[in-house]
Formats: structure tokens, C-alpha cells, sequence
């Protein structure tokens, strides 16, 4: 196996493909995954399995929707080491203040790819409260199809292994902002937050290939997302956090057609 020429995100492998006949023997691409353990101030307190690209977004974008900063300024440093034959170690360096509250937590995680909620240590930590969510934006309906097709161009990873989910920030206008990708859905939508932590993209809403589960939403809340635009279903956890927090949940964006579980007000539906 070796590394395509991005050196992270996709490897190149042999494979036998049978076409019907016969069994052919040729070079396939797939996603590359591997263990990264996230180190808070020297303690090591999460492993999970991602794609080793666009780490650093990963790093605030985890840190930032588990609410264990609470603004990118606690976030002091980051670093992203080499990749070994173990994994990747990302160091982050937390004030005093942050770091404080996360040794209170206990809440140490090692989980399977992008797992959510993986590690937590009773049912009332299963859940957390979240402040809602602003609301600012009124879009056209339109916007959503339109975002929808924007995505094939953000997803070359995809585009080679067919095996990776992708987390996009799309502005009011409807052009696509940001867009990041993963093995796991929860690591692609904690690469965009992050992203969109440490740029300037504000107003606008995420769109993530992949079902719309509880900690999806949660992560979005966290990070004052208020509206979430999924291509498949949602949980009913999901829809109910939504609801609580003020966000427009939007599930089975396909083609022209999507359906608004939540806060529907958003959208500009009436006559201009």
C-alpha cells in the first residue's frame, strides 16, 4: 500500500476486482484511518479513529463542540505531530481555567470511528444542557438544493474511495464557505466547526452527508449553528434537542426536495 499524493487523507492499494468473468487485479483507492489521540495539557484524555488530515481544524472543532473550551482563545496551541505507526498525537495547550474544568469532567474517551458519545461515565452525562442557538438568518428554500450540489466538487476524497463523509458551511447566499472530510461524520462536522472557528465564516448554515443523530446536533448547538441540513434521516433525540435549542433541523435534503423538522420560520416561504 502507499499514499496518494496528498500523503494523508487517501492511500492507493491492490485489489481484485471480478467483472463477471474473472478476477482482475488493479489499484484502488481508499481512506486512510487511523488512531488520533487528542492530549490535553500533557494528559491524554480521547483516541479516536479519523482520517490524519486538516488535524489542527479537528483539534479546535472537538475541543470547541465537547464544550471543553469554551472560545477558540483558551485554545493556547496546537500542535499535530508525525504520523507513526501508532496513530497521530495532537497536543493541545488549554488555559488553566479550561484545563480546570475538564479535570472535573473525568469523561475520558476511546471509541470506534468518530464515535459520539463513546466513554461517558453515567446516563446524565449522556446529555448536556446547551444555550440556544441565535437566530439571524432567513433563507430562500432554493438555497438547500443548491447547496446540495455544490458538495461533489468539495469531496475529492470521496470522489477516490466512495468511503468518507463530508461537513460543509454554506453562507446565507448560498455559496459553499468551507467543507471538510472524514471516515467519520462526527470528525468531519468537528473539522468544519473548527475551521469555521478559526476563520472568519459566520452566517450560514452546515450541511453534513450523513444521518442527523443526537450529538450532530449537539455539536452544532454548542458551536451556535442554527441551521443543520442533513441528506439523510434524523433521530428523534435529534429532533427534540433541536427544538429545544432553536435549531432548524432539515433531514433528507435530496435533489429539490428536503424535509424541516424543526424551527421552519427560517425559511422565507411566503409571498415577496
Amino acid at each position: 500500500m502507499r499514499d496518494s499524493a496528498d500523503g494523508a487523507g487517501t492511500a492507493r492499494l491492490n485489489a481484485g476486482r471480478w467483472n463477471g468473468d474473472a478476477l482482475l487485479d488493479e489499484e484502488d483507492g481508499v481512506a486512510v484511518e487511523v488512531p488520533v489521540a487528542l492530549v490535553y495539557n500533557g494528559v491524554s484524555h480521547a483516541v479516536l479513529l479519523a482520517t490524519p488530515c486538516d488535524l489542527e481544524d479537528f483539534a479546535y472543532g472537538f475541543t470547541l463542540s465537547e464544550a471543553i473550551a469554551t472560545d477558540a482563545g483558551e485554545l493556547l496551541g496546537v500542535e499535530v505531530g508525525d504520523r507513526d505507526a501508532l496513530g497521530v498525537t495532537i497536543d493541545v495547550r488549554l488555559t488553566s481555567r479550561a484545563f480546570a474544568r475538564l479535570s472535573d469532567r473525568r469523561r475520558t474517551l476511546a471509541g470506534a470511528t468518530g464515535c459520539g458519545l463513546c466513554g461517558v461515565e453515567s446516563l446524565e452525562q449522556a446529555t448536556r444542557a446547551v444555550d440556544p442557538v441565535p437566530s439571524t438568518i432567513h433563507l430562500d428554500p432554493k438555497v438547500v438544493p443548491g447547496s446540495l450540489a455544490q458538495l461533489i466538487d468539495a469531496q475529492p476524497m470521496r470522489a477516490e474511495t466512495g468511503s468518507v463523509h463530508v461537513a460543509a458551511w454554506i453562507g446565507p447566499d448560498g455559496n459553499l464557505q468551507l467543507a471538510r472530510e472524514d471516515v467519520g461524520r462526527h470528525n468531519a462536522l468537528d473539522k468544519l466547526l473548527g475551521a469555521r472557528a478559526r476563520g472568519t465564516s459566520r452566517d450560514g448554515f452546515a450541511v453534513i452527508s450523513s444521518r442527523a443523530s443526537y450529538e450532530m446536533v449537539l455539536k452544532a448547538a454548542t458551536m451556535r449553528v442554527e441551521m443543520l441540513v442533513a441528506v439523510s434521516a434524523p433521530t428523534s433525540l435529534a429532533v427534540q434537542t433541536a427544538e429545544t435549542v432553536g435549531m432548524t433541523l432539515v433531514g433528507f435534503a435530496r435533489g429539490r426536495q428536503f424535509k424541516v423538522y424543526t424551527r421552519p420560520e427560517r425559511f422565507r416561504t411566503g409571498p415577496r
